[in-house]
């Protein structure tokens, strides 16, 4: 493989890499859990990207009664390998994302991607569209150059990652696509210096708590009882007593210890003269590894219980939105982790490992076993108003993955 040749046809893709990046991130895909239309029309974007280069791929439809089309899409381009044709590298991008949040908080329209001072603003350009545009590039520049590595190398275009992977990695593991003698490079993390590789994660738990009490006017409190008061305490309370209860640090993990933070907060009554009879809001918790995700619940659980002791006529409910208990890490002497990192390092940069709070494919796939490194050069601008992508980290970040896969022709 002469790496040098294609780094050099990816710098001159550059301007292409731009406009493809605004042209696909303009058709929206925000997630259907997260008030969207889902990501089919980006998907079939992608599928006539490959299809003008006459790249063949793989379909495959996830029924999902939510979407107007019946079905989630997912696209896997296979390079077959040259001698180990039982395993196979992947590259994991994922298609969708989350919604725009408070509109008023964005410089620019989210859905209608912005060039400004060497970046491109717009939702999701960061999360996950840069790790959509640079491995399709380096799939293009395998394919021209008809170069094969030892085993078969996959480039994976999900569905449904922002909520769960149901509709995408959870249902490909399920069809036994993905084998334990794979590994995979996820593109969905990193840092601005292209530095951090993340081979570990929290557990990731989002937990849904319903405080039921009983509706009243508000001048008339003695006739009901305020389960917003009631939630409000109990949110901050529990908050303050997970930080508390369990704040070991792990420095492997940016930041080192666990987070417990309350979050979305549901609409409850319409009128400012009625006393809520229900209050329903959400945490989310990023555990490390040393705590048991079931002794935590159980903490829950027990303050639960003592706020109904406390407050006669009310109930309280939780339920699990997401629930990911960390999977043991990806050895950093993997050959995914050797070959990526020695690639990083040829750039200048000092490569090393370590955790994050949680919330990729890596560790779904860690879970089956699956060595799964995440890694990109971003700003970590996911999921916040402005969001951007470097254009400079577009050309990087191609260059560096065909300088990783040039340490598997041996």
């Amino acid at each position: 493989m002469d790496v040098q040749k294609l780094q050099n046809l990816i710098s001159e893709k550059r301007e292409q890499m731009v406009a493809d990046m605004i042209e696909m991130s303009s058709i929206p895909a925000v997630n259907p859990k997260m008030g969207g239309t889902g990501e089919y029309a980006r998907m079939q974007w992608i599928m006539r990207w490959f299809d003008k280069r006459q790249i063949p791929y793989e379909v495959y439809e996830v029924p999902d009664e939510n979407v107007k089309e019946g079905v989630r899409l997912n696209v896997v381009v296979t390079i077959p390998g040259t001698k180990l044709t039982d395993r196979s590298l992947w590259f994991i991008s994922h298609v969708d994302t989350v919604g725009p949040g408070d509109l008023s908080a964005w410089d620019t329209d989210p859905f209608t991607p912005t060039v400004k001072d060497g970046r491109i603003y717009g939702l999701g350009c960061e999360d996950n569209s840069q790790s959509v545009i640079t491995t399709m590039y380096a799939c293009e520049a395998l394919f021209a150059e008809h170069i094969q590595i030892d085993r078969n190398l996959c480039f994976y275009y999900a569905s449904d990652e922002e909520t769960g992977s149901d509709f995408g990695m959870k249902a490909l593991l399920d069809k036994g696509l993905i084998q334990p003698k794979d590994e995979a490079i996820v593109p969905d993390g990193g840092s601005a210096d292209g530095s951090f590789v993340e081979i570990a994660e929290k557990s990731q738990i989002w937990l849904k708590f319903t405080i039921n009490g009983k509706t009243s006017h508000a001048a008339m409190p003695h006739l009901g009882i305020n389960a917003c008061y009631i939630g409000m305490k109990f949110g901050v309370e529990l908050e303050d007593a997970l930080k508390t209860r369990y704040d070991k640090e792990d420095t492997m993990f940016n930041p080192p210890m666990s987070t417990f933070e309350v979050t979305q907060k549901f609409a409850n009554v319409e009128s400012p003269n009625v006393m809520p009879g229900k209050d329903v809001f959400c945490m989310d918790l990023r555990i490390l590894p040393d705590y048991s995700v079931d002794e935590v619940m159980e903490f829950i659980q027990g303050l639960m219980k003592q706020y109904e002791a406390k407050y006669p006529g009310i109930n309280m409910n939780v339920e699990y939105l997401t629930r990911v208990v960390a999977p043991p890490p990806t050895s950093p002497e993997s050959k995914v982790v050797r070959s990526l990192m020695e690639a990083i390092s040829e750039t200048g940069t000092k490569a090393y490992c370590g955790g994050i709070g949680g919330g990729t494919c890596g560790a779904i796939l860690r879970e089956k076993n699956i060595p799964a490194v995440i890694w990109s050069t971003l700003d970590d601008m996911c999921h916040t108003p402005n969001e951007y992508v470097v254009i400079d980290n577009l050309v990087r970040d191609t260059k560096i993955y065909l300088a990783a896969l040039a340490r598997y022709e041996e």
